[in-house]
């Protein structure tokens, strides 16, 4: 009688060990993918990069023509920013002119 019920047991737990691996299997499986889909859809400079390279540049505007308007160093700023990403391949680090903050 014990022995068929530790050969129940035991099949049980290779039962449960098998499951558990398909569905730890699954969920990488499933996770790698999700992953390389957001890798493929985020921008190539981040917010943070891209106000730092912006607030670089309106600076350097600003000081070199004290006659530009805020409004159009933005623009021009913009403009310059926006083609500097899309003449970049995709992944590739754009560094700023400004040095980092702590």
């Amino acid at each position: 009688m014990h022995g068929i019920v530790n050969t129940l047991d035991l099949s049980r737990r290779i039962l449960m060990k098998r499951v558990v691996m398909v569905v730890a299997l699954a969920g990488v499986i499933f996770g790698a993918q999700a992953l390389a889909v957001d890798s493929t859809s985020q921008p190539t400079m981040s917010k943070r990069q891209m106000i730092a390279q912006m607030v670089g540049c309106m600076r350097k505007r600003m000081s070199a023509n004290k006659n530009t308007s805020y409004n159009d160093a933005m623009k021009a700023c913009k403009d310059q920013i926006n083609k500097q990403s899309d003449s970049f391949p995709s992944g590739a680090l754009v560094a700023s002119g400004t040095p980092a903050k702590p």
